[in-house]
C-alpha cells in the first residue's frame, strides 16, 4: 500500500479511478468545501471514510502538510513502453534521464498533463520514485498522467525510435534552438538530471539536441522549468497546426430539405 495527502492529490485519484483505495483519513478539525468535496467523493465511490485526529494524519503522512486527508491507495501499477505507442497522431511524449527532486518530476508530471503530452517514461533506478511527495508537487496531475517505467532508457528511446517517434534531448550544447525544431512530428522530448543533465549514451542516441537561448547571466533553467518550456512550444505548434488545417476544410454543404412521403 502508498500513502497519497493533500487536496489535489487525493481528489484526483478519486476523480480519475486509476488507485484502489482502502480508505481516506480526514482530520476531524477542519470544515470546509474543498475537505467537503473529498468526503463527498469517497460516498460516490464507496471508499471508506475516517475522521482522525489531525497529529494522526501527520503521523500517517510524515509531514504535517497533509491538507487534513490522507489516503490509503494500492500500488500504482505502471504501464508497458508499447502502451504508450497507440493512439492519435503524431504522439508526444516525454522521457526523463534520472530526475532525482521529486519536486522535479511532480512539476514535470504536472506539465506534461498541462501540455497533453501522451506519455511519461520513466527510469527504475537511479531516479525519484512517484512518491507522495512527487504526486503532491504535480497537484494531482501525476493520477492522470500516463507512465510507463522502463529498465534501460537508452533501449527504450531504441525502440521509440523504430516507431517512427524522434528522439529529441535538450542540452545546453545543443545546436538548435528548441522553437526552431518542429514538434508537429512524432516526437518523444528527452530531459536530463538536475545540474548533470543528459547521460552521455542518452545524448548519443537522441537524433536532435536542443538549446534554450539564454540572455540573463545564469547559464541554464532548472530542469522543471525547461521541460514546461519545451512542451508548452510543442502544444503551441501542434494547436497551430490543427486550427490550420481546420481552416483548409471546405465548408460543409448545406443540407438539402427531404420532402416525406404523401407531401
Amino acid at each position: 500500500m502508498e500513502i497519497l495527502y493533500g487536496l489535489h492529490p487525493v481528489e484526483e485519484a478519486l476523480r480519475s479511478g486509476s488507485r484502489k483505495f482502502d480508505h481516506v483519513s480526514v482530520a476531524r478539525d477542519r470544515h470546509d468545501q474543498k475537505l467537503q468535496r473529498i468526503i463527498d467523493a469517497c460516498r460516490e465511490n464507496n471508499v471508506r471514510l475516517r475522521f482522525e485526529a489531525r497529529e494522526e494524519l501527520t503521523r500517517l503522512a510524515k509531514t504535517a502538510s497533509h491538507q487534513g486527508v490522507v489516503a490509503i491507495v494500492r500500488t500504482r501499477e505502471f504501464l508497458d513502453l508499447e502502451d504508450l505507442f497507440p493512439g492519435p497522431q503524431p504522439r508526444l511524449l516525454l522521457a526523463l534521464d534520472g530526475i532525482e527532486d521529486p519536486q522535479n518530476l511532480g512539476a514535470l508530471l504536472r506539465t506534461a498533463d498541462a501540455s497533453a503530452a501522451d506519455g511519461v517514461i520513466l527510469t527504475e533506478r537511479r531516479a525519484a520514485p512517484l512518491s507522495a511527495v512527487a504526486v503532491k508537487a504535480s497537484a494531482g496531475a501525476a493520477e492522470h498522467v500516463r507512465i510507463a517505467r522502463v529498465v534501460n532508457l537508452v533501449r527504450a528511446l531504441e525502440q521509440i525510435k523504430e516507431r517512427n517517434i524522434w528522439a529529441v534531448g535538450l542540452d545546453e550544447r545543443g545546436t538548435l534552438d528548441y522553437d526552431q525544431y518542429d514538434f508537429t512530428s512524432n516526437t518523444v522530448v528527452v530531459l536530463g538530471r538536475e545540474g548533470d543533465g543528459l547521460h552521455d549514451l542518452v545524448r548519443k542516441t537522441c537524433d536532435h539536441l536542443l538549446r534554450i537561448p539564454m540572455a540573463g547571466r545564469v547559464a541554464s533553467l532548472n530542469v522543471s522549468a525547461a521541460g514546461a518550456v519545451v512542451l508548452f512550444e510543442a502544444a503551441r505548434q501542434r494547436r497551430k497546426k490543427t486550427q490550420e488545417s481546420s481552416a483548409l476544410q471546405p465548408p460543409a454543404e448545406p443540407r438539402k430539405e427531404r420532402k416525406g412521403l404523401g407531401s
